[in-house]
């Protein structure tokens, strides 16, 4: 059933189009409530056939970006990954996902820190600080988490448990990470706070996949990430807050914007990068501490601390334009491992088919 209005092929016996949600039955008695979700909960798994492309070309995966999009395609995502709307592993596909929706949230989060900032700024009113620094923190963050939301192909993963990872995963993370800190004590540099807080964030990822039992390259990617998200939204919230009782009200906002502009390629990738190593090591397979110490997994981590450590190093002339090549560094594996998970998802359809 091809839609009047967007031209999108719908499965036949569909009363409305699941792209753009146009009514196929205007002219006849409204559609009942119940038998509307039900219907619209069964065909959520299925990927639209158009602008879909195995090729990792940056001008497809974001090609869908700057179109215009329903409620009710924001809707059809949010309600992914519970028992009535999970695909089998059959129905999955292994091509590049399209993700739009990181981009609205982000648009939504910056006209809610511009509103923030006017209230603190012109009206010079404190009420409005708390929620300047904790939207400032969470915009890009989460925002960069929901587009590791919308590339998870498997789509077994609700956004309820994504936000519960967030906080429960970002503050457990910071709290392993001042024990090793604690440990350390005097012996804090660049290089040992980078193996600190990877460990730690690679400590938290390991708990929430192992016993979840997330075990696709893509679901330790989306773990990860909301980790990182966790870790790197709390940890500005806190730079945050020291700049504003400095008394000095410009560090604030430079604290914000930088620790904004380069969240993206900071703890959200790291941590993300951690968590598909360790599944794409774990698998099916039951846990086993040995798995920690193959290559595959350690060269990964190993190349996480790097990176952390030469961003925290105060190298003359580093910043910003070093942060940016780590940054670009840290994304080129990102997107590596994007590939290698779409490539595990056909290779399990292969097993199952046979």
């Amino acid at each position: 059933m091809q839609c009047p209005q967007c031209v999108y092929s719908n499965p036949e016996g569909v009363k409305f189009c699941l792209n753009c949600g146009e009514n196929f039955n205007k002219n006849n008695a409204q559609v009942d409530d119940k038998s509307f979700f039900y219907e619209f909960a069964h065909y959520v798994d299925m990927i639209p056939k158009f602008e879909r492309t195995i090729e990792p070309k940056f001008q497809n995966i974001f090609s869908r970006v700057f179109r215009n999009h329903s409620e009710l395609e924001a809707e059809r995502l949010f309600i992914v990954g519970t028992a009535l709307t999970t695909p089998k592993i059959s129905e999955v596909k292994e091509t590049w996902p399209k993700p739009w929706l990181f981009a609205r949230v982000f648009v939504i989060a910056l006209l809610a820190f511009a509103g923030f900032y006017i209230g603190v700024s012109y009206f010079r009113n404190v009420n409005f600080i708390p929620g300047l620094i904790i939207v400032g923190s969470f915009a890009v963050p989460f925002t960069t988490l929901i587009f590791f939301w919308e590339m998870n192909a498997p789509q077994n993963i609700p956004i309820y448990r994504v936000i519960y990872v967030v906080l429960i995963g970002g503050i457990l993370s910071m709290l392993v990470a001042l024990m090793f800190f604690d440990i350390l004590k005097n012996n804090i540099n660049p290089i040992t706070i980078g193996i600190a807080e990877e460990l730690a964030k690679a400590v938290t990822v390991i708990t929430f996949v192992r016993y979840r039992k997330y075990k696709y390259i893509l679901n330790g990617l989306l773990i990860g990430a909301a980790i990182g998200a966790g870790f790197a939204a709390f940890e500005t919230a806190g730079y945050a807050l020291r700049a504003l009782l400095s008394g000095d009200g410009r560090n604030l906002y430079n604290t914000i914007l930088w620790r904004g502009i380069f969240a993206p390629g900071g703890h959200v990738a790291w941590a993300a990068l951690t968590g598909a190593a360790f599944c794409r090591v774990h698998g099916d397979h039951p846990f086993k501490i040995n798995m920690l110490f193959r290559l595959k997994f350690l060269r990964v981590f190993m190349l996480v601390v790097v990176i952390h450590a030469l961003w925290n190093t105060p190298i003359q002339g580093m910043f910003p334009y070093g942060h940016i090549f780590l940054m670009g560094a840290s994304w080129i594996a990102v997107f590596l491992f994007i590939r290698a998970g779409l490539k595990e998802i056909g290779e399990r359809k292969v097993k199952f088919q046979e």
